[in-house]
């Protein structure tokens, strides 16, 4: 087993590759995973898929390292495409193709990512607070810390943590900052415990993980990347090409949801005899709401269990009155 296989065991691995299937058997057939990580799910593809490609695009050079690796065996039908996820039109290039036939993007932060305690990524483990998912981007958590005002702070920790006590936590980290540094994430979890009152630490775990999620977002721009992102997916693949998505948070899960149902909705006016080509429907949703881990999967990968799943299916080209992003 490869050093990849053995750190990472990929979330509803099966559901993915079932919904990703149909759309690969031809001969020529191209799918991007656009959160690589160390490869579990593409390396799925590829095994049950034959006539496929797969890219890849990680924007960590690690994941890269350690997924190409793991898939090698599978020679050119595996492409690593170093960059952000929203890249599609790149990842189809690095394929010799302008449109793919299926897309994976299973976000949020990777087991190695977690894992290596050194990323700061883990409010269990005490390392220096980076949490950058490219370790050549600019700006750390502790720059973050260290520069923003207290307003912006507190933005970060309320919109992005979903932190009901955000205000609180940024009073205290621009007080704290003044004579102590703060840029260890033994120092983050102390600081927010200090502020959260006791009676409500008992549900929920950590009660630094709401602060820990909201640092990495606004570290590595996850959201304003997604809102590109599942507008090229869907722009990426031809008709009959399929999207795959994994979120999970609301905050993620909102953004997939609303766009999937947006495309899948016609903007027709009820009632009209005849709906015109530019308001049908382009999606088709593939699953019935969000679904979720089984309970034999949360319980042997906990990782899976806040995941939502959704999927569509491309039924015609956007009409251009309605596309929501330019190649």
């Amino acid at each position: 087993m490869s050093d990849a296989a053995s750190r990472h065991q990929p979330v509803m691995l099966q559901r993915c590759v079932d919904l990703l299937a149909p759309a690969l058997q031809h001969e020529g057939a191209v799918a991007i995973d656009g959160t690589l990580g160390m490869g579990g799910h593409t390396e799925a593809l590829l095994e049950r898929c034959p006539n496929a490609t797969v890219v890849g695009i990680d924007r960590d050079p690690q994941a890269i390292a350690l997924a190409s690796e793991r898939l090698a065996r599978f020679g050119a039908r595996f492409i690593a495409h170093h960059a952000e996820y929203d890249d599609m039109t790149g990842a189809a290039a690095a394929a010799g193709v302008d449109k793919v036939d299926g897309v994976l993007l299973d976000l949020g932060v990777s087991s190695l990512q977690i894992d290596e305690a050194d990323r700061g990524f883990s409010y269990a483990q005490d390392a220096p607070l980076d949490m950058r998912m490219n370790p050549q981007d600019p700006v750390t958590a502790a720059d973050l810390l260290r520069d923003a005002d207290q307003k912006e702070l507190a933005r970060i920790l309320r919109v992005y943590g979903e932190e009901r006590f955000a205000g609180r936590i940024a009073e205290s980290i621009v007080k704290r900052r003044e004579s102590d540094p703060i840029t260890r994430s033994a120092q983050l979890v102390d600081l927010v415990r200090a502020c959260i009152p006791a009676a409500t630490r008992t549900a929920g775990g950590n009660p630094a993980k709401r602060t820990f999620q909201a640092l990495r977002i606004a570290v590595n721009r996850e959201l304003d990347i997604l809102e590109e992102a599942i507008p090229a997916a869907v722009e990426a693949v031809g008709v009959d090409g399929r999207v795959v998505v994994m979120s999970y948070h609301s905050l993620e899960d909102r953004i997939v949801k609303n766009i999937f149902a947006d495309g899948a909705t016609s903007q027709a006016p009820p009632g009209l005899p005849v709906v015109p080509e530019q308001d049908q429907p382009y999606l088709r949703l593939l699953t019935r709401g969000a679904e979720k881990a089984s309970a034999e999967e949360a319980e042997a990968n906990p990782r899976s269990k806040p995941v939502r799943l959704r999927a569509i299916e491309r039924v015609r080209l956007t009409p251009p009155s309605r596309l929501r992003r330019t190649a």
